[in-house]
C-alpha cells in the first residue's frame, strides 16, 4: 500500500485544508446516490401520464434501477479496491451522466428504463468514496469524515423529495427532474476532478467474474420478487420462482466464494459477527428510511375530507411544509455526526439514533392530527437516518483491512438497498388496503407503517448491542483509534 505519510504532503495546515475539501467534495458526490434514488418516485404518475403508459410499466423505472444497482455495486467496489480509485470514480460518474442525459431527452419508456439502469451505477459512488477516504486520510480523521459523508447520504433522500416538489409545481414535465440530475452530475464530475487526488493502485489481485455474476443474479432475482410481488401476486409462479431461484443461486454463490482463491467477497469476512450483525442492522435502518419518507409523504397528501385524516397537501406542500424541517435537521446532524462518533464512538451514537427513530415513529403513529406533529416526527426520523447512516459504515470499516474497504462497504450498501426495497414493497401492500368504495388508503395502514419503523429501529439497536458483546478487540488501526476514543470518554 502507498505510504500515507508520503502521499499527504506539505504542512499540517495544508493537509487539514485538503482533508476538509476532500470530505466536503466526496459528500456532494455521494449525494448523487440519494437524489437519483428518490427523485423519480414522486414523478412516476407524471411519467405514466406523459408517456401514456401503465403504472405497472412505469414502475420498472424504479425496479430496473434497483436491480442494476444490486448487481453492479459489489463489482465496482471490488474494482476500486484493485485499481486507482479516481479513474473508477470518474468512469462511474460519466455513466451516470449518460443515463441522466438519456432520461432527460427520451420520450420512450424502454429508453427511460435503460437510462435508469445507467444511473444505477451511482450506488457504487458511496463505497468508492469510503475507499478514497481510507486511502487519503490519517486514522484520527477517518471516522469523523466517513460519518459526515454517510450522514449526507442519509438526509439526501429527503432533499431529493423536497427539490422535486419545488420543480414539479404546476404542469411541469418529468424531464425537468432529469435535467436537474444532469446538471448536478456535471457539477459533481468537476468537483471529483478537482478534489480527489490520483494514487497508484494500492493492492493486486483479480476479479472473480463468476462470483460477480452469481451474486448479481441471486440478489437481483430475490429483489425482483420483492419489488414485483404486489403486481404479479405474492403467490404467483413468477414471484415464487424468482424468490426460490434467487436463493438457490445465492447458496451456490456462497459455496463458490468459500473455495475461490481470490473471491469477490470474502465469506469469512461476511460471517464475522460484528460485520454480519452490522449489515443486518443496516437492512433495518434502510427500511426505516423508506417507512419514513414514503409513509410521511403519502400520509400528508391524503385529503382529510375524504378519509378523515391527512392534510390534503400537494406534492409541493408535502415537500416544503412537511418534509423540509426534517431535511434541514438531517443536514445539520450530518455535519456534526463525525464529531459525535469521534467523541463517543460509533455504537453509542447508533443507540441514540435508534432511540430518536423509535420516538419519532411512535409519535407519528399515535399523534398525527396536527401539522407540527408530522414535522416533529420527520425531524426525529431524519436524525435517526443521518446518525445511523453515519455510524454503520464506521463499524464495517473498522473490522476490515484497507484492501477490502470497497467491497465491504459495497455489501453494506447492498444491505441498505435490500432494506429500502423491502420497505417499499411493504408500504405498497399496506397502502393497497383502501376504504370501501374509495381509492383512499385506510388510516390503519399508516399506523402499521409507522409502527414498523419503530420496530425496525429497535431491532437495529439490538443487533448493534449484540454485535459487540463478548467480541474480541478489532485489529485495524481505525478500530484501535475508535476504541481508544471510547475508552477515553467512558473511562
Amino acid at each position: 500500500m502507498v505510504d500515507a505519510d508520503a502521499t499527504r504532503s506539505t504542512t499540517p495546515g495544508d493537509s487539514s485544508r485538503r482533508s476538509r475539501l476532500l470530505v466536503a467534495g466526496l459528500s456532494i458526490v455521494v449525494l448523487t446516490v440519494a437524489v437519483l434514488q428518490t427523485a423519480v418516485v414522486p414523478v412516476l404518475g407524471v411519467i405514466a401520464d406523459q408517456l401514456q403508459a401503465s403504472d405497472v410499466a412505469v414502475s420498472w423505472a424504479v425496479t430496473a434501477n434497483l436491480l442494476a444497482a444490486i448487481a453492479l455495486t459489489p463489482l465496482i467496489g471490488r474494482l476500486a479496491d484493485l485499481h486507482s480509485k479516481k479513474p473508477v470514480l470518474l468512469i462511474v460518474l460519466v455513466v451516470v451522466l449518460l443515463g441522466s442525459l438519456l432520461a432527460a431527452t427520451t420520450t420512450s419508456l424502454p429508453l427511460l428504463i435503460v437510462a435508469r439502469v445507467l444511473q444505477a451505477t451511482s450506488y457504487a459512488l458511496y463505497p468508492v468514496g469510503i475507499a478514497i477516504l481510507r486511502e487519503e486520510l490519517p486514522e484520527d480523521r477517518l471516522m469523523s469524515a466517513m460519518a459526515v459523508m454517510s450522514g449526507t447520504l442519509g438526509f439526501g433522500g429527503g432533499t431529493g423529495l423536497v427539490v422535486v416538489g419545488l420543480l414539479m409545481s404546476g404542469d411541469a414535465g418529468y424531464h425537468r427532474v432529469f435535467w436537474l440530475t444532469t446538471a448536478f452530475t456535471v457539477v459533481v464530475i468537476v468537483i471529483a476532478v478537482i478534489v480527489v487526488p490520483r494514487r497508484p493502485r494500492a493492492t493486486t489481485g483479480t476479479i472473480d467474474w463468476l462470483g460477480a455474476v452469481g451474486i448479481a443474479t441471486g440478489l437481483s432475482a430475490v429483489l425482483l420478487a420483492l419489488t414485483q410481488g404486489q403486481s404479479w401476486g405474492w403467490t404467483s409462479p413468477a414471484t415464487l420462482g424468482c424468490a426460490a431461484g434467487g436463493l438457490v443461486v445465492l447458496v451456490g454463490w456462497w459455496m463458490w466464494e468459500r473455495r475461490a482463491k481470490q473471491p469477490l467477497v470474502s465469506t469469512a469476512m461476511l460471517k464475522r459477527r460484528p460485520i454480519l450483525l452490522t449489515n443486518l442492522a443496516t437492512v433495518f435502518v434502510g427500511m426505516g428510511l423508506y417507512f419514513a419518507f414514503l409513509g410521511l409523504t403519502q400520509f400528508v397528501q391524503i385529503p382529510r375530507e375524504a378519509a378523515g385524516y391527512g392534510f390534503g397537501a400537494t406534492v409541493l406542500e408535502a415537500s416544503v411544509v412537511f418534509l423540509l424541517p426534517g431535511v434541514v435537521a438531517g443536514f445539520l446532524i450530518a455535519l456534526f455526526s463525525g464529531r459525535f462518533i469521534d467523541r463517543f464512538g460509533a455504537r453509542p451514537v447508533l443507540m441514540v439514533a435508534a432511540v430518536a427513530g423509535i420516538a419519532g415513529f411512535l409519535f407519528i403513529a399515535f399523534a398525527h392530527s396536527q401539522a407540527w406533529q408530522v414535522m416533529v416526527a420527520g425531524i426525529l426520523a431524519n436524525a435517526y437516518i443521518s446518525l445511523g447512516y453515519g455510524a454503520l459504515p464506521a463499524l464495517v470499516v473498522s473490522e476490515v483491512g484497507a484492501g477490502e474497504t470497497g467491497i465491504a462497504t459495497s455489501m453494506n450498501a447492498i444491505a441498505r438497498t435490500i432494506g429500502s426495497s423491502t420497505a417499499a414493497a411493504l408500504v405498497a401492500v399496506l397502502l393497497s388496503r383502501v376504504v370501501a368504495g374509495t381509492d383512499v388508503p385506510m388510516e390503519s395502514s399508516f399506523f402499521i407503517i409507522f409502527i414498523g419503523g419503530a420496530v425496525t429501529a429497535a431491532l437495529a439497536m439490538a443487533l448493534i448491542v449484540f454485535s459487540h458483546l463478548g467480541a474480541p478487540e478489532p485489529e485495524s488501526v481505525e478500530a484501535r483509534y475508535e476504541s481508544r476514543a471510547m475508552n477515553h470518554e467512558w473511562g
